[in-house]
C-alpha cells in the first residue's frame, strides 16, 4: 500500500478488524447504494464523467490546495497521516488519497475530485476532535473515496456555482436547481453511508457519537450527554404536527448533510443492526463481485427501505401518508412496482401489497463532514 510520499506502511495503533476486499456496498445506505449500482452499470458513464471533468475547475482546485494548504505526510501532521493510512488499510483502499489541512475555523472535512479524490480537513476540525474522533472522520472521508462519492460531490459544487451564473436566464436556474436538489437528497444519504464507513474504521461507537456532538455543540463534552443528544433526534422526528413536518422538509432541502442529531441516531441504529454485526464477523460483499450486482435488486432494497421508514416513522406527515394509503403495505407495493418495473393490476388495486415487511432509510453531500 503506497501513498506516493515514500512513507512506510503503518498498521492501526490498536487492534482493529481489517475488511479485506470489502465492497462499499457493505456500508452504503440503501438509497445511496441503489443509485451507485445503477451508475456503475451505465455503459459509457465513466467516459462521460471524464469528459465532464475537463469542464470543471478540478486542476485549479488541486493547485489551490497544494499552494495554500498543508499536505499531510510523514513530515507534516504525521499523526493525521498515520490515521489516513490506517483507514485505507482497514477498508483495503490501495491507493491512499492526498490529504490537506486548510486554514478555516469552521469544523469541516470533504472529499472531492473527479479523476482522483483528495481529502481536505479544516483547522477548526483538527483542533476540535481527539484522536479517536478524528479517526472516525478520516474513515468517513475514506468511505466517500471508496464509494466514488467524490465525483458527484464535485459535480454538485459545479452545478451549485452554475445555478448562480444562469439565474438571469428564464427557467435556466429552475432546471439547474431541480438537479441540485435531487443531488443534495442523494448526498444526504451518502453522508449516512460515510458515517458507517467511519464507524468501521474507528470501531468505536462512542467516539463517533462524541464527534457528532462536538460538531453540533462545540468542545464542551463535559456539558453534553449522548443519551440526551439522541433524545433530541427522537423528539425532532416525532414532535409537532403537519406544519412542523413541512418545515422540516423546507429546512433540510438546502442542506448537503442530514442534521447532526439525525446522523447520530441513524449511526447508532445501524451499529445495533444485524448488517453491522455480520460485517464485523467477516461476512460482507466483496469488491470483486460488484460487477455482478443486480440493479433491480438494489432498487428493490431502496424501495423496501422507504416502505419500512413510512411504516415505523413517528413523523406526523408519515402518519398522514399511512392513513391516506390505507396502510404502509400499499405504499411499499407501489414503490416496489415503480422501481422494479412490476406494474399491473396487483400494484393498482390499492389493496394488497401490504404484508411484505421490508427495510431501509435517509443521505447526498459527498465529501463534507
Amino acid at each position: 500500500m503506497t501513498d506516493g510520499t515514500g512513507g512506510t506502511e503503518r498498521l492501526p495503533s490498536r487492534e482493529r478488524r481489517r475488511f479485506e476486499g470489502i465492497s462499499s456496498r457493505a456500508y452504503e445506505h440503501p438509497t445511496d447504494r441503489s443509485a451507485l449500482v445503477a451508475l456503475r452499470k451505465l455503459s459509457g458513464f465513466d467516459t462521460a464523467v471524464k469528459a465532464l471533468s475537463g469542464l470543471l475547475p478540478e486542476r485549479s482546485m488541486r493547485l489551490l490546495f497544494l499552494s495554500d494548504s498543508v499536505r499531510v505526510s510523514d513530515q507534516q501532521f504525521a499523526h493525521l497521516n498515520a490515521m489516513l493510512r490506517d483507514a485505507c488499510y482497514i477498508l483495503d483502499l490501495e491507493k491512499i488519497p492526498p490529504m490537506y489541512v486548510t486554514q478555516d475555523p469552521k469544523p469541516n472535512a470533504m472529499c472531492v475530485g473527479m479523476d482522483e479524490p483528495i481529502i481536505v480537513l479544516s483547522t477548526g476540525l483538527v483542533e476540535l476532535l481527539d484522536e479517536e474522533e478524528m479517526r472516525a472522520v478520516i474513515g468517513h472521508e475514506v468511505g466517500h473515496a471508496l464509494s466514488g462519492h467524490a465525483v458527484y460531490r464535485t459535480i454538485l459544487l459545479f452545478l451549485s456555482n452554475l445555478a448562480f451564473k444562469v439565474a438571469w436566464i428564464p427557467l435556466g436556474n429552475v432546471a439547474v436547481m431541480a438537479l441540485v436538489t435531487a443531488l443534495r437528497e442523494w448526498f444526504r444519504k451518502s453522508e449516512l453511508s460515510a458515517d458507517r464507513a467511519g464507524l468501521l474504521v474507528g470501531q468505536d461507537l462512542q467516539a463517533s457519537m462524541r464527534g457528532l456532538m462536538k460538531l453540533a455543540g462545540g468542545n464542551h463534552l463535559h456539558e453534553m450527554n449522548v443519551d440526551a443528544f439522541l433524545a433530541q433526534a427522537e423528539e425532532y422526528e416525532a414532535g409537532g404536527d403537519l406544519r412542523d413536518s413541512v418545515l422540516k422538509i423546507m429546512n433540510v432541502l438546502p442542506r448537503s448533510h442530514p442534521f447532526t442529531t439525525v446522523r447520530a441516531a441513524e449511526l447508532k441504529k445501524w451499529e445495533a443492526s444485524r448488517d453491522f454485526q455480520r460485517i464485523m464477523d467477516g461476512h460482507y460483499p466483496k469488491r470483486a463481485d460488484d460487477k455482478d450486482t443486480s440493479v433491480r435488486e438494489s432498487f428493490r432494497e431502496s424501495a423496501n427501505h422507504y416502505s419500512e421508514t413510512v411504516r415505523n416513522s413517528k413523523d406526523p406527515l408519515m402518519g398522514f401518508v399511512r392513513d391516506l394509503a390505507g396502510g404502509v403495505g400499499d405504499v411499499g407495493g407501489r414503490l416496489r412496482d415503480t422501481f422494479t418495473g412490476r406494474g399491473g393490476s396487483e400494484g393498482q388495486d390499492g389493496g394488497s401489497g401490504s404484508a411484505n415487511g421490508s427495510t431501509g432509510k435517509d443521505d447526498p453531500g459527498s465529501g463534507e463532514r
